[in-house]
Formats: C-alpha cells, sequence, structure tokens
C-alpha cells in the first residue's frame, strides 16, 4: 500500500502545474488495488485551457462506451439535430384490386430505431395504400451498408445477447426477440414478444424452488436457437419471480421475414412467397417512405440507455456527410447518392471532421464508435478537449440532454442517489471486462461548469466505482 502511495505522488507530480487527486479517491483506488498506473483523469473547468488535475492525460486508453460521446456529438455537428432516416418500400409488379402480381421490396437506409411499434404502423399504411395479397416474394434490400463478415459471438464468446447485434441497412426492433419468463406457482410461462411468423418457443425449462443469487438467474439454463425453433433447456429459479431477456436469435432476413409475416397477417394480408435478400430493381416502383424519429431523439437513447446497435448504425451514417470517395471504377462514391457506405468511409469522415475544427487526436483509434471494442482507444486530454468543444458549440445543449443525468436516469440512475452531486451531473459511463470509465459535466455548488474525464484500465476496474463517484463528490462540492 505504501508503493502504492507513492505511485500516485509521483504521477501526480508529473502532471505539470496540476493538483493530486484528492484524497478520497486515492483511497477508493487504494481499496479497489487500483494503481496510478490503471487510471488516467483530466478535471478542467469548461472554458478554461489549464486543467485543475490531469494525470496520464495523454495515455491512449480503451473508452469503453465513452467513445458514443464522439459519434453522438460529431452526428449533432455533421447531420444536424433534425435529420432523419428513411426505409422505402417498392412494389416490382402489378397491383390492382389489392393483389400484387409481384414482389414487394424493403429497402433500408440504417435506421437505428424502427421499433415493432413503428414497423406495425407503417405496414398499416401499406394496407391503406390498396397493398393486401403478395403473390411474390419478400425483397430486402440491405445494400446500403457495405460490412463486412460479422461474428456477434467475436466480442465476448455470447453472440445472443442484444448488445452484440451486428448493424445492418434494414434494422427492425434491433433484431431481438424478448423472453418473459413468468413463474405461476410451481409451474413456468414462456412467452416471446414480437410475435414472429414460423418461429416456434420449445420451452423444457425446469422451474426450481431452491435458492440462488438472482443476480445470476439465468446462469442455469440456455437459450439456443435451431432452425426456426428457440429451445430453453435448464432449471428456471422461480424464486427469483418473473424476468425477461432481450436476445438476438436469428439472422437480420429471417427475423425482418418472420416479423412481417406475423404483423402482415395480424393486419389482414397474405405473402405467398418467401423473404430474400435482393435490390430494387429498375422497374420497382416506390410505393411508401418511412420516416424515423429525428437526430436529436436518437441519440438520447444512444447516452442515456448505451446502446451499442444504435450507436453501430449512427457512425455508419456519418459517412453520409465524408468526403467523396472513389469507388472501384474511380467514379465518385457517395452514400447520399445510393452508393454503400461503410466503416471505411465512416473512419475517414469523423478524421476530417476532427482535422476542421482543429482536433488532432493522433492517438485516436475506432473500430465501430461505439465503445463495444477491444481496439478503440482515446486519451482523457483529447476526450476533455472534445467536451470543451462540444461545450461551446450551439448544440451543447442537445448533446448534454441526451447524456444520463446522475442519480436521476439512465445508466447513472442509481449512483450517488443520496448525494448532493445528484442531478448536478450530465455524464456517460462505460464497461468492459478490465475497463470502467466516465465522462461529461459537473455543476459544482458554486455554480461553475466543470468537464470530468476518469478512466480506469485495470483487470480491477469494476471495482473502480467508488473512486469515480468520490472525484464526482469533490467536483460537485468545489
Amino acid at each position: 500500500m505504501k508503493f502504492l502511495h507513492t505511485a500516485f505522488l509521483l504521477c501526480c507530480a508529473a502532471a505539470t502545474q496540476a493538483a493530486p487527486l484528492p484524497a478520497t479517491v486515492r483511497q477508493e483506488l487504494k481499496k479497489a488495488h487500483i494503481p496510478a498506473s490503471g487510471i488516467a483523469v483530466e478535471v478542467r473547468e469548461a472554458g478554461r485551457h489549464k486543467p485543475l488535475i490531469s494525470i496520464n492525460a495523454q495515455r491512449p486508453m480503451n473508452p469503453a462506451s465513452t467513445m458514443k460521446l464522439l459519434t453522438t456529438f460529431a452526428a449533432l455537428d455533421l447531420l444536424g439535430p433534425a435529420y432523419t432516416w428513411k426505409t422505402e418500400a417498392y412494389i416490382d409488379g402489378e397491383l390492382k384490386d389489392g393483389v400484387l402480381n409481384g414482389n414487394l421490396i424493403l429497402k433500408g437506409y440504417g435506421d437505428p430505431k424502427f421499433t415493432i411499434e413503428q414497423f406495425w404502423l407503417w405496414l398499416g399504411e401499406l394496407r391503406a395504400r390498396g397493398l393486401r395479397d403478395i403473390r411474390g416474394d419478400l425483397i430486402l434490400d440491405r445494400s446500403y451498408f457495405n460490412l463486412p463478415p460479422y461474428n456477434p459471438g467475436d466480442f465476448d464468446a455470447d453472440p445472443m445477447r442484444a448488445y452484440n447485434v451486428g448493424p445492418d441497412a434494414l434494422l427492425i426492433n434491433f433484431n431481438t426477440m424478448r423472453l418473459r419468463y413468468m413463474p405461476e406457482g410451481n409451474n413456468l410461462k414462456v412467452v416471446s414478444e414480437p410475435p414472429l411468423d414460423g418461429v416456434t418457443l420449445d420451452n423444457q425449462l425446469t422451474p426450481k424452488s431452491d435458492q440462488i443469487n438472482c443476480d445470476n438467474w439465468d446462469d442455469r439454463f440456455s437459450v439456443q436457437p435451431s432452425g426456426d425453433s428457440v429451445v430453453l433447456q435448464g432449471d428456471y429459479p422461480i424464486g427469483c419471480g418473473e424476468r425477461e431477456q432481450n436476445l438476438s436469435v436469428m439472422p437480420h432476413t429471417r427475423y425482418v421475414g418472420a416479423l412481417f409475416g406475423a404483423v402482415w397477417k395480424e393486419l389482414g394480408g397474405t405473402l405467398q412467397g418467401k423473404e430474400r435478400d435482393g435490390i430494387v430493381g429498375s422497374n420497382a416502383q416506390l410505393f411508401s417512405i418511412h420516416r424515423s424519429e429525428p437526430l436529436s431523439t436518437i441519440i438520447r437513447d444512444i447516452n442515456k440507455f448505451s446502446n451499442n446497435v444504435m450507436a453501430r448504425q449512427l457512425f455508419l451514417t456519418l459517412g453520409e456527410a465524408g468526403p467523396a470517395l472513389e469507388d472501384e471504377t474511380g467514379a465518385s462514391a457517395s452514400g447520399l447518392n445510393g452508393h454503400p457506405l461503410s466503416i471505411e468511409r465512416s473512419i475517414l469522415t469523423l478524421q476530417t471532421w476532427l482535422a476542421r475544427n482543429r482536433l488532432d487526436f493522433r492517438e485516436l483509434v475506432l473500430e465501430n464508435g461505439a465503445g463495444l471494442s477491444r481496439k478503440e482507444r482515446i486519451s482523457v486530454a483529447h476526450m476533455a478537449q472534445l467536451l470543451q468543444h462540444a461545450y461551446d458549440h450551439p448544440l451543447s445543449a442537445e448533446l448534454q440532454a441526451s447524456l444520463p443525468i446522475l442519480g436521476v436516469d439512465g445508466s447513472v440512475k442509481k449512483r450517488l442517489k443520496e448525494s448532493p452531486a445528484a442531478s448536478h451531473a450530465h455524464l456517460k459511463t462505460g464497461t468492459l471486462e478490465g475497463v470502467k470509465t466516465i465522462a461529461g459535466y459537473v455543476r459544482s455548488k458554486s455554480g461553475r461548469e466543470w468537464i470530468v474525464v476518469f478512466y480506469i484500465n485495470h483487470p480491477y476496474a469494476k471495482s473502480g466505482q467508488d473512486a469515480q463517484d468520490a472525484l464526482l463528490e469533490w467536483v460537485a462540492g468545489k
């Protein structure tokens, strides 16, 4: 412990003209066995160039989900708060008396939040426009994103978790199924939402009444997709009461087809063919356009609830505002002109935007813009610089409104609820194995605005929340 204390003093002294970490923060880090080498901190008053605290501030660190701050702020500046995504419906064939002798084509442009409720309303509009029976296939045009093969299990070997859903130009309802487990006495009822046409739920779970830690209520059973079946096997702890999971159990194309089939039947329509991937042909006629919620609303969900797939959709959409690229023929290629968007294009767009705003983040490493990554890196000094740039921006209020409010909502709802700091900070958090981060704005009791960035990259990072909270309380008390 003596060595750890000395290391903190040396580290803090090395930060030019900066104050050391508050004693309460050092104490909490010692309790968590996190050394100075595992942290990076920058605290500065908004509008001031000189930081109050600066520790390992230039070191590239894994930011986890605080990387969403870069993605969402760049989107506000490049696309504007009123930006919306479109999804198009085309008919390829003759429509007469409600019967389409041909195919219905749905073309996506990356809407991050096309929910089941919105999808149901849109399909209802197609019915109102006179479409009833489709005597062809449902063709899904997902070509607007040019993406490499994606394995949802690559990140943490848990491919069905909702946070591992990959981006898709035609993302509907986050490609997830909600399983609701409802104990009824000694029996267990499991229902799935939304309904998926042709997909069956095979509940083989055995209700168990023995006592377990309900924090790990889903450790004793498995959920496995098997073709068009979802098989549940193992023991369910009925003492844990009603629970639910959001899981991704099938590929995008099959999911959209099954969801369309269920809703279309409910609306009185028929589909004779099957779902399949394809593109809008030259003979197809535009039938209807769905518009998403505006960007200003989308970023609230991304930041307050740290929605990874929405962030990845937005990151790819940034390519629409990027510099002109050349396709394989040498012609100019732009997402706005119908050419596909890619991760590479989005990275170039962000790099160009940073350079234009004189933000020289040389250590920045981007992979998906969501922070669900082992590769992404940024320093706390540059994250603080980004937050300062956002603070001075005309759209600063939109960004801050998207951030969780300490002790009130989002990912910091349960933190410092009884502290004087509650409600006095807008913060983005990030958590991965070995990573615990927080970044945002704190209003102190004197009325001053502070920018706080505190990253922990260490095997004991998950134990570092109390140290981060201690810093937030210290800043709020200034």
